[in-house]
């Protein structure tokens, strides 16, 4: 059984959101606005939270990063009627590890939390001991850390998954079905944009630590370091 927090506005959505998380064995709360949202990530123990973007007392990527900074651990998927690809694009950068267009399914629903439940409890379960050394960088699979030689470089639970799937197969190509199934689930299905996000802040915040090739049309290629 997971914890989830779901932040909804829409009384009718709300209600039918918490009891579909429970039918399926899980724990769910119910905010209705921001701050209600924020008090319950101070009690903590919160696995995956749904937040809908348009709330009345709080702009929604602002939450999304607040939300992000005190779960850092939790799993967060943004629930929006912004179907525009620049508010998707902010909204994952904001913190969202991924996001739902309204009107969804809520097979669809249940269908991608089950997806994040699985992938987050399989990573907590089995990190490799070994450790990946990928030029000037240090790649703790068992501490989950991200070591540069100024210091650690601090990674979202998916950035470094993904960094991690790249460094494993340095040179080779590697397809974005290939990226979802390791670095979100195998049984994935709809847009694969967050991964496109996620390459770029991994770009953003390891900057000439790494170079990842955009394969169009197939997938990402994390280039062998130069004094490889």
């Amino acid at each position: 059984m997971a914890h989830i927090v779901i932040v909804e506005d829409d009384t009718s959505i709300g209600a039918k959101l918490a009891a579909s998380m429970r039918n399926v064995g899980h724990d769910s709360d119910w905010c209705q606005n921001g701050a209600a949202a924020l008090a319950r990530a101070a009690d903590g123990g919160v696995d995956l939270l749904l937040l809908d973007l348009g709330l009345p007392d709080v702009d929604g990527f602002e939450l999304c990063q607040r939300l992000r900074d005190r779960l850092p651990g939790a799993v967060l998927v943004v629930l929006t009627a912004r179907t525009g690809e620049l508010d998707v694009i902010q909204a994952l950068e904001s913190g969202a590890d991924d996001y739902l267009t309204k009107p969804f399914r809520l097979a669809e629903l249940v269908a991608r939390v089950t997806a994040h439940l699985r992938r987050a409890a399989d990573s907590g379960g089995t990190a490799e001991a070994a450790s990946l050394r990928h030029g000037r960088l240090v790649i703790d699979r068992a501490a989950r850390r991200c070591l540069a030689p100024e210091g650690e470089v601090e990674l979202r639970p998916k950035e470094f998954d993904l960094l991690a799937v790249l460094a494993a197969a340095s040179g080779q190509a590697v397809s974005r079905e290939e990226l979802m199934s390791q670095v979100w689930d195998e049984n994935w299905f709809g847009s694969t944009k967050t991964l496109d996000v996620h390459v770029a802040a991994l770009r953003r915040k390891l900057g000439d630590l790494v170079h990842i090739t955009t394969l169009r049309h197939f997938g990402y290629r994390l280039e062998p370091p130069s004094d490889a």
